[in-house]
């Protein structure tokens, strides 16, 4: 590359063809113009006739001039010019791209490819080899490897196939693979950063040097990727807190929460404070729109980082107690309804009431302490809503023991088991029997994985009748395995019951954190959830994350997710984050359940260079320029020929209005490739991935709720449907491409100035070539 001020030559050899211009000049100038034809019929009379002098006419100066520029032009196009030409390579060495593609390369994934693209543009025009290095682990969790010396093409090829992982960065696999790999000497290396240091920034950074000469790209501090980290549940909503790499000055990030179906639930701002790493927000919303919170993510980020999954334990259900005495507030220590509020109160929302009071808002949970026979009236009441879905917790006590065996037959659609008269007392003096334990939970119980303390005893109980499908409806035993807690499944409800009391009259279980467990996992059943995640078996992948943060089908190398895995929050290539288990009792796996560090790479050895990813503004003047000299020598034709008289004064004027008509359409052609060619990024962007568009107003609260309105529909699009879609864009109309997307929503606002006649060209050609407009008419008299 030859570079002379603002301009660098990519092919300087070819300016020595310049030296032939003078050869040319003296050509055109011996070489006179065809002379023009003229019939005359009375030729005859001039046959013999001599002229004494003949002097040969000459190419006039003008057109000479025109033809050398027409040269020149060639000969400076073929040579590659460039404006503002990016810096040379580094040394006479290959070159050697690292390229971190974890979670946190998805915020600027477009930056990254756009400098790739660059690099390898640089290494093509110099000849140089190029190898390539990920640090990243794949999708078969193999560590990074050394692709070996590729040529440009080739590398460019391998490039274009990358996308960003949603799991962490393997900087300490990628240091083993480069650790026997030996480079030419004059390498230079490129290492494309995400900016966080996984530990083994530093001595990544010192390998890296041994191979030549390192420029590190890396975003800036406030673009760096910031991560979800898991919501906090009270008794008024949930406390969302977001993590960022470096604490310096103010910065807002805007959390949307959404539902399974893609519709957006709440969408607010988060202000990280000047010295704060996290910044937490409140989601304040009525129960029954925060239990639909599926998704939490940042506004505007892609990334598995920026995405925080919700599964049943995130869910905070509404729960009745029902009130059964007016007794029970003077003596609350004896009252079963204290110990259930002390126990329910840090996980859900509690109501009191009567069943009809209860019954008449949207209820999760019902539970009912020991009561006898119920009225016909509230227990067909009860019967209806638990077979729409609710779920009724029962308590047995002295009141159930002492209902008839008829009352009991005429309830049975409020107990999962028929139930023995009377009760069992396993304490006393009148007794030999000692106070029962309870014995291992089963697999297949909603209660395994719950540690079962010492000092829980059972001294009464309600007994069951043998049946056989009593062992299938026990989810608890006593030692000698008669049932402590029975369920049974009513439509799509269900009905469960505890074979003791909810205070201390019969055992001792309201006191312990057990009875607060398992009343957090019997609650989990009001949206049908027959189990909670957990136990002893491995969790099948239903929908896993991508590197941009999108839920999707998992990858065939995708494990099932064992108990230690979920426990030790482990993410990788065979447990990616996203949802494992099955439909109706699902777990989600988030990647800040591995807590990943935010830390920038700051402590880099001497020698490294360090810039941030920028657009790259050389511009190639090749196209420019051979356009120009294909101009002029359609102009240098019509010229030629109408010296020679083959065109008329009516028909020259013509073709000159043609040949300056072709001249403007290929000249704005060409400016029109130039500026898309300058915007290849916004182009990809929205042609790579199906996106819904919206038309930017210029008023910033109609273009958030635009967007926000066409990104819910994605979701939806998504979740419904086969199509995979990307976050909805906003266009210009003046100066984006419309053929680009399937949908155009279009809020009309009295603050819009007319359309101009590209906006209202573009327009129709959308609407002629299929496109389809929602137009919006947000003021009744517009």
């Amino acid at each position: 590359m030859l570079p002379i001020g603002p301009i660098a030559f990519a092919q300087p050899w070819i300016l020595l063809a310049a030296a032939g211009l003078p050869l040319i000049w003296l050509l055109l100038r011996v070489t006179p113009p065809a002379p023009r034809a003229l019939r005359f019929p009375a030729l005859r009379l001039l046959i013999g006739l001599r002229t004494p002098e003949e002097t040969p006419a000459r190419t006039p100066l003008w057109l000479m001039l025109l033809r050398m520029t027409i040269a020149a032009l060639i000969i400076l196009g073929l040579a590659r010019p460039l404006l503002n030409p990016a810096a040379e390579l580094a040394g006479d060495g290959p070159l050697l791209l690292v390229i971190d593609d974890g979670w946190a390369a998805a915020r600027n994934w477009p930056a990254r490819m756009a400098a790739l693209e660059t690099w390898l543009e640089r290494a093509e025009r110099a000849g140089r080899p190029v190898a390539l290095v990920t640090t990243a682990r794949d999708a078969t969790d193999r560590p990074p490897a050394f692709s070996g010396l590729l040529s440009a093409s080739e590398a460019r090829r391998i490039v274009q196939g990358m996308q960003p992982k949603p799991w962490p960065v393997d900087r300490g696999g990628a240091l083993a693979s480069l650790e026997d790999v030996r480079l030419p000497k004059g390498t230079h290396v490129v290492w494309l950063s995400d900016g966080l240091d996984d530990g083994n920034g530093t001595a990544f950074a010192n390998r890296l040097r041994r191979f030549g000469s390192v420029e590190m790209l890396r975003d800036p501090d406030g673009a760096l990727a910031r991560l979800v980290l898991p919501p906090e549940a009270d008794a008024r909503g949930l406390a969302v807190r977001l993590r960022r790499a470096v604490a310096k000055g103010e910065d807002i990030a805007v959390i949307l929460a959404t539902a399974d179906d893609g519709a957006l639930i709440a969408r607010v701002p988060a202000t990280f404070a000047d010295g704060a790493a996290e910044a937490t927000v409140r989601l304040d919303l009525p129960s029954e729109m925060r239990n639909r919170i599926a998704h939490i993510a940042i506004e505007g980020e892609a990334g598995a980082g920026s995405v925080y999954l919700l599964d049943e334990r995130w869910r905070r259900r509404p729960v009745g107690l029902v009130a059964t005495s007016p007794l029970e507030d003077a003596q609350p220590l004896l009252s079963e309804l204290y110990y259930l509020a002390r126990a329910l109160e840090p996980f859900t929302e509690l109501r009191r009431g009567t069943i009809d009071e209860l019954l008449q808002r949207d209820l999760a949970v019902m539970v009912l302490p020991d009561t006898g026979t119920l009225p016909a009236a509230a227990r067909d009441r009860i019967e209806t809503w638990v077979e729409r879905g609710g779920v009724l917790l029962r308590f047995a006590g002295p009141r159930l023991a002492e209902t008839g065996t008829a009352a009991r037959a005429e309830a049975a659609a409020l107990l999962p088991v028929r139930l023995r008269g009377g009760n069992r007392t396993l304490s006393g003096v009148l007794t030999w029997d000692q106070p029962a334990r309870l014995a291992p939970f089963d697999d297949d119980s909603p209660f395994a994985s719950l540690s079962i303390p010492a000092d829980v005893l059972i001294q009464r109980q309600v007994l069951a009748e043998p049946s056989l499908d009593l062992g299938e409806r026990t989810w608890a035993r006593l030692s000698d395995g008669t049932p402590l807690v029975t369920a049974a499944r009513r439509g799509e409800g269900w009905v469960v019951l505890i074979h003791t009391t909810a205070n201390t009259d019969w055992s001792n279980l309201p006191l312990s954190g057990l009875f607060v467990e398992m009343l957090r996992r019997i609650v989990a059943l009001s949206q049908g959830v027959p189990a909670a995640a957990g136990g002893k078996r491995a969790l099948p992948p239903i929908e896993t994350l991508d590197g941009f943060g999108r839920l999707g089908t998992p990858a065939p190398t995708t494990l099932a997710l064992d108990p230690q895995a979920l426990a030790e929050g482990r993410i990788g290539p065979r447990h990616p984050p996203g949802y494992y288990g099955a439909e109706g009792l699902r777990r989600a796996h988030n990647l800040a359940a591995a807590e990943p560090a935010l830390a920038p790479i700051d402590d880099l050895p001497p020698g490294v260079s360090v810039s941030a990813y920028a657009r790259n503004t050389e511009v190639d003047l090749m196209p420019w320029l051979l356009v120009a000299a294909m101009v002029l020598m359609l102009a240098d034709f019509f010229i030629t020929l109408m010296l020679r008289g083959l065109l008329g004064r009516r028909r020259s004027a013509t073709v000159a209005a043609g040949a300056i008509g072709l001249m403007l359409t290929l000249t704005l052609g060409t400016g029109n490739a130039s500026a898309q060619g300058a915007d290849d990024a916004r182009a990809l962007e929205a042609t790579l991935l199906t996106r819904l568009a919206f038309v930017i107003t210029g008023v910033p609260a109609v273009d958030e709720v635009s967007f926000a309105g066409l990104d819910g529909l994605t979701r939806v699009l998504v979740r419904r449907t086969s199509i995979e879609a990307g976050p909805p864009l906003g266009v210009d109309l003046a100066r984006d491409e419309l053929a680009f997307f399937p949908l155009l929503y279009w809020p009309i606002t009295p603050q819009q100035r007319d359309l101009s006649e590209i906006a209202v060209r573009k327009v129709n050609e959308f609407l002629r070539t299929g496109g389809t407009i929602l137009f919006d008419l947000r003021e009744p008299d517009i």
